[in-house]
Formats: structure tokens, C-alpha cells, sequence
């Protein structure tokens, strides 16, 4: 398995960043244009509390810095993941962050400012201009964490901090996906196979014993030579949140994250709760694929090879991306036009080469969503192609329907589209083969999306949440710590039917979410979410299709957990996880059956 350089791609297969700027130089003059911001901005400091048509004016330009920024940002970060090593992307993204960072310094008055006025104040504006109707919900937010904002100089020293609190996450990118190596894995025959991050997901899926293994100990190995200075890297980010948890008056880290979004703190312990009280259909799964394979020993480099293994077909992209339409076509002829136009728009990047950003992702840009793929024909990168795609189209209706400043949704209500996607998916997968033995690798394959999904994305979870205490409580966060946390709870999630390698305890240090602040857990409650969401879609049709719509166009513009209960799901109750993985459960048992 060899990785081409990125001249070596065909253009089809590559996104087309030029629908932004047509060349650098292009990027460079908006960059121009973003400095004007910065002082012009500054210009309205003391004037937004005591004029309507001020008010006005200011949010309008912000609105238009948050379009610019939104080229900006998405054409440098772009370039760059296209290939980490250029240092010309490298310093664009860096000198566009010392703008945003001064820009949001001269901005800094504007939260003590409008918590400055009182209610009469800002009703009068209202009647005075009526177009600041549009901004209501948008200040209401900002006054509503009155307590977790600071006076006007504080906030413009906080302001100032940006881009040293994104360094821990700029250094694990770079040592992540541009500066660290791997050894080759090696077969049962002595050949050897390239190891990347992305080559790894395909590796560690071989009936090759001998070579998952070796994939599986040559990356962790790899990770632990340098565990001393990861486990810094970690800490720095989390030793930065604790800073602005405490610096805002927050009870803790989780607090702080999960306010942003607007999502109660119930939400994240009745996830780990419901899975802990679950986890009885883990174990069982677990024995289920020890007996399936027939191993005396079942070691973590066993848990993702295929337990049906003549149906591990090669599926190119053209055809995953037919199979993906199909799958699709209940959602309707609209969302349909959505999907294509991402193949003949240029929003997809599809195949891994030399220096790419490792794994996937969607950025929601303006012009239209960009899609990042490391494409390799398994089962895999088909149902990641379908989750990439739900985000997209959830990008495409929310800037379409939305107004600049409620367009960006959430990052909690972010997985339910792409999830509902793969689980649309899977339903026609299953639906459409009357082999047993497809069907058997299907429930298989459905039965890794919940483990990996549900409990790993928990398991994660749990990890981040465990960290961050060490930290707020005043611990030092050293890589033996990380370790063995990150070892114990591979023991309470797996059971005693597994062989918990000592490897796997260096698992955390490759895992980025870690620098996103308490990201992961959306995977799982977006999920769960999505497999009740695509029941309803598939049992009740349009209704539930237009609901679900309704819900993708609808932005920011309310809370996520009132979106959700419009599309039909309450995920302020544990119960759509327990249900969801009610279903777990007898899909282990179905399989069996299939397999006996």
C-alpha cells in the first residue's frame, strides 16, 4: 500500500478551494480587509449602548466579518490540510489567527456593553430600529451568562490569549499528521505495508493476524517513544480550559464546555450513566467475537477485523457513492440535488496522499461545504462518506435558511445528521441482500458502529471527563496517569473476554478530539439520536422527513434539545440511549443466530 503525492491525484477527485480565491494572492488582499475590520470595529467601542442605529450597524459589520472570516479561514485551513508540510499554508493560517486575535481584542467591549444596558434600553431599541429584531435572540444569549463575563479590560486580556490557547492543539496537528512516522507493518509472509494513520484503519481489519498486530504495536509503540511529550501537550490543553472555566466562574471544565452549546450538564452523566448501566450487551458482544473467531485469546488488536471475512468486498468510490444516493433518495429529490452537487461542485476530496490531514471531516464554508475524505474502497470509508455528507447537507440548509448570525449550528446537534445518514445507510444495506452471509457482515458491521460509536465515544468520554478533574482539582497530568486511567476503563468497557494489551493504554495519544473540548460524547448521543431519527423517517415518510429538514435549516436559531424534540427526539432523557442500544442487543443476538 503506497501513498501517491497529491500531483499524482486525478483533479475529479480533489475539491476545488478556487471557488473561494481564485489564488493566494486573492486570499491575501481579503486579508487586507480583515485589518480594516480590526480598527473599524474598534470604532464602536462605548457607542453600541447608546444608540440603536450603532447597535445596528455594529452587528451588521459583524455579521460581514463572520462571511470574510468564513473565506479566509476556509481557504487557508484548507490548502493546508491538503498537504501539513507547507509552510506557506502553515504561516497563512498563523497570521490569519493574529488577526482574528485582534480582532477579537478590539471587540472585547462588546459583552460588557450590551450587559450594561437595562431591559427598558434594549426595548426601546427595539422599537426604535425594528431591523435589531433580527439580532434579539443572538444579545439575549449574551446577557443571559451576565455571571460568566468579566469587565471590559479583563475581557480584552482575555481576548489576547486566543491563539496561545490553541497552541496545544496547533502542536499535536503538526507532530500528529506532519512530523511523526511510522516503521512498516509486516505480514505472516515478511512483506511489508506502508503505516500511516490512514493505512492503519484498513491494517488493523486484516485476516493477516500477524500483521494487525504488528500495525497495532508499531503505531502505539511509535506513540509511547514520545508519551512524555504528548501527555504535555494534553495537559497544556487542559490546563487552558481550566483557566477559562475558573477565569469565567464556572464550577468546572464540562460546565463551561456544555454551556456554550447551550446543553444542560444532565445530558453528558445520564450518557455515561445509561452506558454503564448497558453494559452487559458489551461483554456479550465481546464473547460473540471470541467465539466467531474461534481464538483461545482475544486480544484489542482482534476487535475490528471483520467477523464475516468473504464479505470484506472492495468498494470503490463510484459505487459507494451510488449506493450512498440510493440509500438517501427517502430523504427526496431536494435533498438528493444536495448530494450530487457535492460530486460535480467540487466539495470533495477524496483520496489520502503524502502530507494530507489524516482522517475526515466537513467544514461548513459559505460558498458551499468542503469535504475531506482519506478514501480507501472498505465498507469504512463508504459509511464515512455517507456521515461526511450529512454534515454537509446540514452546512447547506442551515446557510441557506439561515441568517449569518444564526447559521452555525451547534456542535451537539452536528453528529445527528451525519449519523443519520449511515444509519439511513445501513437500513438499505440490510434491506436490499438476501444472503445470509451479507447480512451477517452488515450486522457486524452495524454492531462496530454502535461499539465504536456508543461505547468507545463514551469510553472517551468518561477519559476526558476523569482528566480534566485531575487538573481542576490542582493533580499533575503525567503520561503514567493518562495511561493507566486510559487502561482502566478499556478493563470496565471490555470485560474479562478480552486481553487488555499494555499497548492499548498509549490509545489516547493519538486521539484529536482530545483538543476539541469535550467533543466526543456528540458522537454518541448524535447516534443514538439518529437511530431513532431514521426509524421515524423510514416508518412514518414525509412527515417525518419534513421535520427532520426542518430541523437541518434551523441553524442556531433555538436551543439544540428544543431542535431535536422538533424532529422528534427528547435527548434530555437517558432513554434514547438505553433504546438504542436496546436494539445493540438483539442484533448480537441475531447475528449469532446467523452465524450458528
Amino acid at each position: 500500500m503506497s501513498i501517491k503525492e497529491r500531483f499524482e491525484i486525478p483533479q475529479q477527485y480533489k475539491w476545488t478551494i478556487e471557488d473561494i480565491y481564485a489564488s493566494d494572492d486573492a486570499w491575501e488582499q481579503d486579508l487586507l480587509k480583515a485589518k480594516e475590520y480590526a480598527i473599524k470595529v474598534a470604532e464602536f467601542n462605548g457607542k453600541i449602548s447608546k444608540s440603536s442605529t450603532e447597535l445596528l450597524d455594529y452587528l451588521t459589520i459583524g455579521d460581514e466579518i463572520s462571511i470574510l472570516f468564513d473565506n479566509l479561514v476556509n481557504y487557508a485551513q484548507r490548502r493546508l490540510d491538503e498537504d501539513t508540510r507547507s509552510s506557506k499554508y502553515q504561516g497563512m493560517v498563523a497570521r490569519l489567527m493574529s488577526v482574528a486575535v485582534e480582532l477579537n481584542s478590539n471587540g472585547s467591549f462588546e459583552t460588557p456593553e450590551l450587559l450594561s444596558m437595562s431591559n427598558d434600553t434594549l426595548e426601546h431599541f427595539y422599537l426604535q430600529t425594528p431591523k435589531l429584531e433580527l439580532y434579539r435572540l443572538y444579545i439575549d444569549r449574551v446577557r443571559e451568562k451576565k455571571e460568566h463575563i468579566l469587565s471590559e479590560s479583563e475581557e480584552k486580556i482575555i481576548s489576547m490569549t486566543g491563539k496561545m490557547a490553541s497552541s496545544p492543539d496547533t502542536i499535536f496537528s503538526m507532530f500528529n499528521d506532519a512530523d511523526l512516522k511510522f516503521p512498516d507493518a509486516i505480514d505472516k509472509d515478511g512483506n511489508h505495508h506502508t503505516l500511516t494513520h490512514g493505512t492503519y484503519s484498513t491494517l488493523r481489519k486484516s485476516s493477516d493476524r500477524v500483521l494487525r498486530k504488528s500495525a497495532f504495536e508499531n503505531i502505539f509503540t511509535t506513540y509511547g517513544n514520545f508519551k512524555n511529550t504528548i501527555a504535555s501537550v494534553l495537559s497544556a490543553q487542559i490546563e487552558q480550559l481550566t483557566f477559562y472555566s475558573k477565569v469565567r466562574n464556572y464550577n468546572s471544565n464540562l460546565e463551561a464546555s456544555l454551556d456554550g452549546n447551550h446543553v444542560p450538564i444532565e445530558v453528558y452523566k445520564n450518557l455515561i450513566d445509561a452506558v454503564h448501566d448497558n453494559m452487559h450487551y458489551m461483554y456479550k458482544y465481546v464473547k460473540l467475537r471470541k467465539k466467531i473467531l474461534g481464538l483461545k485469546e482475544l486480544h484489542m488488536y482482534d476487535m475490528y477485523v471483520p467477523l464475516v471475512k468473504d464479505s470484506d468486498a472492495s468498494i470503490d468510490f463510484d459505487t459507494a457513492k451510488r449506493e450512498v444516493e440510493q440509500a438517501l433518495s427517502v430523504m427526496g429529490d431536494e435533498y438528493i440535488g444536495i448530494y450530487n452537487s457535492a460530486f460535480t461542485q467540487g466539495w470533495i476530496d477524496v483520496y489520502e496522499n503524502v502530507g494530507k490531514c489524516s482522517g475526515a471531516y466537513s467544514a461548513g464554508a459559505k460558498v458551499h461545504p468542503y469535504v475531506l475524505l482519506n478514501y480507501n474502497d472498505t465498507l469504512d470509508s463508504e459509511f464515512t462518506l455517507a456521515h461526511e455528507m450529512g454534515h454537509a447537507i446540514h452546512s447547506y440548509y442551515s446557510n441557506r435558511y439561515q441568517p449569518t448570525v444564526y447559521s452555525d449550528y451547534v456542535i451537539f446537534v452536528a453528529e445527528v445528521a451525519s449519523t443519520c445518514n449511515e444509519s439511513l445507510l445501513m437500513q438499505y444495506l440490510l434491506k436490499n441482500t438476501n444472503d445470509k452471509l451479507r447480512r451477517a457482515y452488515l450486522i457486524n458491521y452495524f454492531l462496530e458502529q454502535f461499539r465504536t460509536t456508543i461505547y468507545r465515544q463514551t469510553m472517551f468520554a468518561e477519559f476526558e471527563l476523569k482528566i480534566n478533574e485531575i487538573v481542576e482539582s490542582g493533580q499533575s497530568l503525567t503520561a503514567d496517569t493518562l495511561m493507566d486511567i486510559y487502561a482502566d476503563l478499556n478493563k470496565l468497557y471490555f470485560g474479562d473476554d478480552v486481553i487488555i494489551d499494555d499497548h492499548i493504554a498509549m490509545e489516547w495519544s493519538l486521539v484529536p478530539h482530545f483538543y476539541y473540548n469535550f467533543y466526543v460524547y456528540q458522537y454518541a448521543t448524535g447516534f443514538s439520536a439518529a437511530i431513532s431519527l431514521s426509524k421515524r423517517i423510514l416508518n412514518e415518510g414525509k412527515s417525518a422527513v419534513d421535520d427532520y429538514i426542518n430541523f437541518l435549516k434551523g441553524g442556531c436559531s433555538k436551543n439544540p434539545v428544543e431542535l431535536l424534540k422538533g424532529a422528534g427526539v427528547d435527548m434530555s432523557s437517558s432513554s434514547v440511549i438505553s433504546s438504542a442500544l436496546e436494539l445493540f442487543g438483539e442484533l448480537i443476538d441475531e447475528l449469532d443466530t446467523l452465524i450458528n
